[in-house]
């Protein structure tokens, strides 16, 4: 355009689809506005203090470490899988399942930091570990959650908001085994579909336009690919050895727990949001609206369980650090400047008891919307014909993939 960027550049409502946002929603009046070149704010005390040569060592230690963790949790990971598959005695169900989930999680944890790093080189194929847990799909989310969620935290344009929109419309008590039935088509053919739809349009629009050239591209796309053939050949080689029970265990236990895992850093489900009208300071609006979250009360053990979520105040404020780990030791010196604008640093929840049960009440014993908006009892609202149009579609869009993530 040869000029500056505006405000009134981008579609009023980002061109998105329209459940993403209320009715009345405006992304030119709406979209919260920061301005980074005030110096005395927050975050630039933060960055002063991180930029010292001996932290910015410290850093790259951590980060080299992270990876070398996560290197070694993949290893583990398919020797769990080998040892239940060919010496069972050896990896008995009740510890194959929890087991299994506590590494999913683990791993899509790391891939959460793989996606938030510059999409270069090895990061480009990395990245799709963080589909391992079933839930995301990289390719597709990575903009979503970079450019949509953290930007716009808690407001109505974070589109985290929205990973239960889709379930809130089924009647509450179809939930738990519509979804699960939903994500397991996902695994079988929907994200097939999902992948094969996204390579046409790399063959019908280029990929010029999006990432230079094929060579840049293709790193991304094989990425994506493999990650589906990696869930879909575990389920076949579980199937084929008659334990299908345990893969099924672990499917479900790491699916729900990730999906409550995503929403339990922030308060989605409270209805009072921050006033985002005006220029606000970046970390000081991060730090209010997120949550750390513990699991078994060592830092660098839930880094990993929490799916990454553990420093999660210090990851929103400092979105571009490469890890965890990294987030860990820089968590004393962000809590220290906070202090010092007088914002209190709450202590960590722990997600099994101060977060879950609060979520399930919310997400999975609330009456659904359509129910809700037409004051229909218990027994309308999971025997009407509009409600079981609607479960039958969710479970449609699960085995088509299209439409669904």
């Amino acid at each position: 355009m040869g000029r500056k960027a505006t405000p009134e550049d981008f579609h009023p409502k980002y061109n998105a689809p329209p459940f993403l946002f209320r009715d009345d929603f405006d992304g030119w009046r709406d979209t919260p506005k920061f301005d980074f070149r005030n110096k005395p704010q927050l975050l630039n005390r933060i960055k002063a203090r991180l930029n010292n040569p001996e932290m910015k060592t410290k850093i790259a230690q951590m980060d080299f470490l992270f990876d070398a963790v996560t290197v070694i949790l993949f290893i583990i990971y398919i020797l769990v899988q080998l040892l239940r598959l060919n010496f069972v005695q050896y990896m008995p169900i009740y510890l194959f399942v929890p087991l299994m989930a506590a590494l999913r999680i683990s791993l899509s944890g790391a891939g959460h930091y793989f996606n938030h790093r510059a999409q270069v080189r090895w990061n480009k194929l990395f990245a799709h570990i963080f589909d391992i847990n079933y839930v995301p799909m990289s390719f597709v989310v990575i903009d979503g959650h970079s450019l949509m969620h953290h930007p716009y935290t808690q407001s109505d344009v974070d589109v985290k908001q929205n990973v239960f929109t889709a379930m809130m419309e089924l009647p509450r008590y179809y939930r738990i085994p519509l979804h699960t039935v939903h994500k397991l088509g996902h695994v079988l053919t929907g994200m097939f579909v999902r992948t094969i739809e996204m390579c046409t349009y790399a063959i019908k629009y280029g990929v010029k336009d999006f990432y230079g050239s094929w060579q840049r591209s293709l790193p991304h796309y094989v990425g994506m690919v493999s990650m589906r053939v990696l869930l879909f050949s575990e389920l076949i080689a579980f199937w084929m050895h008659g334990d299908l029970a345990a893969w099924f265990g672990q499917f479900v236990l790491t699916l729900w727990i990730s999906t409550f895992m995503i929403v339990a850093s922030h308060d989605f489900e409270e209805e009072v949001k921050d006033d985002l009208s005006e220029e606000q300071d970046w970390a000081v609006l991060q730090i209010k609206n997120s949550y750390d979250l513990t699991m078994v009360g060592n830092k660098y053990i839930d880094c990993f369980l929490s799916a990454g979520l553990s420093p999660h105040r210090v990851h929103h404020v400092l979105p571009y650090q490469k890890s965890g780990f990294a987030n860990v030791i820089s968590e004393d010196i962000v809590c220290e400047e906070a202090e010092k604008f007088n914002i209190v640093w709450s202590k960590p929840k722990n997600f099994f008891c101060d977060r879950l049960p609060i979520l399930a009440r919310h997400y999975l014993f609330s009456p659904s919307r359509w129910a809700k908006n037409k004051n229909r009892g218990l027994l309308k609202e999971h025997f009407h014909p509009q409600a079981l149009r609607t479960s039958a579609e969710y479970i449609y869009k699960g085995f088509v993939g299209i439409g669904s993530i």
